[in-house]
């Protein structure tokens, strides 16, 4: 009887070293969840800060401003989430528990919320409805102008297009806006050796930074996002252009289309004319 009772008080403390086991393998693992669920959720409040002007809060805005067909494969794709979770979930509770696959789950929606709500570029690109509203503006519409204005133009007609400095080389987080530039630039080059034989001279202007109203709003976003004053970023802008004079005023460039269209470039075709006090040589 004494080794029965010995036998049960060994069963008795082995099915709680067995139980306390287990409790401190959750634990452990619990807080190795958390642990990842706070550094995803930093990191995913960092991103957002870097990408958005106006930080993570301001940002969960913009994600009733994506465009219908990326918020309907987004939710096509969100509609199989729960079969997976359901497939996998009685599997993950037996090793974690509830609580923890619940901190999972939280963690991961966390960052999703953080990559949805950030905006790059000239109001980022990432969006396609953004991406195709500025093709659509400075590539589209310019093309479709100079279609309809093709059948009324006749020898020693000139067409001057209107580029950037941005569409020669690459600007961070600008990504359409410097895109469409640089198809503005290689359509000019195009049209020159489409219309040459028609005698019809075809080039662009390829301005720097111009005191309108659209470069003072770049300058805005560009500040915000690297935590700078917007001044600091237009005294760069100016540091940056041998030429000294700050920013250039509108009827700075304006001769540069007067020269293009006149008959002093009657030999000049296929070219884009950089005005912008020396900030990037061409």
């Amino acid at each position: 009887m004494a080794d029965m009772t010995a036998g049960a008080g060994r069963g008795a403390e082995d099915i709680r070293d067995a139980y306390m086991a287990m409790t401190r393998r959750k634990r452990m693992y619990g807080g190795i969840i958390l642990a990842v669920f706070v550094a995803l959720m930093v990191s995913g409040f960092r991103l957002a800060d870097g990408r958005n002007a106006g930080g993570f809060w301001d940002g969960i805005g913009n994600i009733f401003q994506f465009p219908s067909e990326v918020v309907a494969e987004a939710a096509e794709k969100a509609a199989n989430l729960p079969g997976l979770m359901w497939k996998f979930l009685p599997s993950l509770t037996e090793t974690l528990n509830i609580a923890a696959a619940s901190t999972l789950v939280g963690a991961m929606a966390a960052v999703v919320l953080s990559l949805l709500s950030t905006r790059g570029l000239a109001r980022w690109p990432r969006l396609v409805g953004l991406f195709r509203r500025i093709m659509d503006i400075n590539v589209a519409g310019m093309a479709i102008v100079t279609a309809h204005a093709l059948p009324r133009l006749t020898e020693g007609a000139r067409i001057v297009n209107t580029a950037s400095i941005w569409g020669r080389v690459g600007e961070p987080l600008f990504s359409a806006y410097v895109a469409s530039k640089h198809a503005v630039i290689g359509l000019t080059k195009t049209w020159a050796t489409e219309l040459g034989p028609r005698g019809i001279r075809v080039n662009a202007v390829a301005p720097g930074w111009v005191r309108t109203e659209a470069a003072i709003r770049s300058a805005r976003v560009l500040a915000a996002r690297s935590g700078q004053a917007e001044g600091e970023i237009i005294a760069g802008v100016e540091a940056a252009q041998p030429l000294a004079g700050g920013l250039m005023e509108p009827e700075d460039v304006a001769g540069a289309y007067l020269f293009l269209a006149s008959p002093a470039s009657a030999n000049i075709t296929g070219q884009t004319l950089g005005i912008d006090r020396g900030e990037v040589p061409w």
